[in-house]
């Protein structure tokens, strides 16, 4: 997949300086630099260690790290019984995405921030050939072209006319550091497309840190010019998941949690469908499992007092 980047857009994580493919090597041509990033599969493995959680051995020797690697048979029951989780807005806002897009002069740019695996909804858009899709992940993937950390993005500024950035979020460290570096990465004009939790119980085992409400989701992109906002995963998801983590909280056996969660999954996946009547609800704000937000960079900043003015809940 490496040979299909553009290595004009790709920088050094470290200082933004050029980076020059020499060999097995990606080269930064940085003056005062030259930190040299190894490639392993034609992929590019440009983490800049002294400021992330991860290390460039990790994924050398393909170890888990989001990701988990599972039984082919766990996969197929997981892949093949309802999941408690269902994003009522994802297909829609997909397509108001490439709406936006499709108003730009050529071929537009997207990159997709925790891309290893294909989001919800977006299925039939990484299938456009009027886009280039740059897909990223601190975990090997299907769809993983660059391996990087959110927290410095190794593109040069306005590199992309827009950056997906759906359940990763709750997964950084520091969010506003992620989206400062969304922010710089993007054009002008540029278009963000953020999907990030509130209710949810902790996934993704040691790589899980923050939640936002809906005011505290739109805060985080208040350096953009909202779009549309709203939920993605509502009441019904939330009500889902927390019981299912509920009756894992009895067990600690793999094999008992593993049955709990199967049996959970086929015991509450109903509850999501409330969520296509309850996410046109204002009062749901209050209670929703995940919120989205597509917005436009723009040079205003949203205020405080302006943010609060913009609650929508149910008191």
């Amino acid at each position: 997949m490496a040979a299909t980047l553009d290595w004009q857009i790709i920088a050094c994580p470290k200082c933004h300086s050029n980076m020059e493919l020499r060999g097995e090597m990606a080269v930064c041509t940085g003056e005062d630099c030259h930190t040299q990033f190894p490639t392993t599969e034609g992929v590019p493995i440009l983490v800049r260690e002294d400021n992330s959680i991860f290390d460039t051995q990790q994924f050398l020797r393909k170890e888990d790290t989001f990701f988990r690697s599972i039984p082919k048979w766990r996969e197929w029951i997981s892949h093949n019984i309802p999941d408690v989780s269902l994003n009522v807005n994802a297909e829609k806002n997909a397509r108001k995405l490439l709406d936006l897009l499709k108003h730009r002069p050529g071929k537009a740019r997207v990159l997709v921030v925790g891309g290893g695996v294909i989001g919800a909804g977006l299925g039939d858009a990484l299938h456009d050939a009027n886009i280039e899709w740059v897909e990223t992940d601190v975990s090997w993937g299907p769809q993983t072209q660059i391996i990087c950390d959110a927290h410095d993005l190794p593109f040069h500024d306005g590199s992309f006319d827009a950056v997906i950035v759906q359940a990763v979020l709750e997964h950084v460290v520091d969010p506003l550091r992620c989206v400062n570096e969304i922010y710089r990465v993007l054009k002008d004009d540029g278009v963000v497309y953020a999907d990030t939790p509130f209710i949810q119980q902790v996934h993704g085992r040691q790589y899980d840190f923050t939640r936002f409400t809906r005011l505290g989701h739109r805060r985080l992109f208040r350096h953009f010019e909202e779009i549309d906002s709203g939920i993605s995963c509502g009441p019904g998801v939330a009500l889902a998941w927390s019981l299912r983590y509920f009756l894992l909280s009895f067990f600690s056996s793999q094999r008992m949690r593993g049955i709990v969660s199967f049996g959970s999954r086929i015991s509450f996946f109903w509850l999501k469908y409330f969520d296509y009547y309850l996410a046109r609800k204002k009062q749901a704000l209050d209670a929703a499992s995940a919120f989205f937000f597509l917005g436009r960079k723009s040079p205003i900043i949203l205020s405080d007092r302006e943010l609060l003015s913009d609650y929508q809940g149910g008191f």
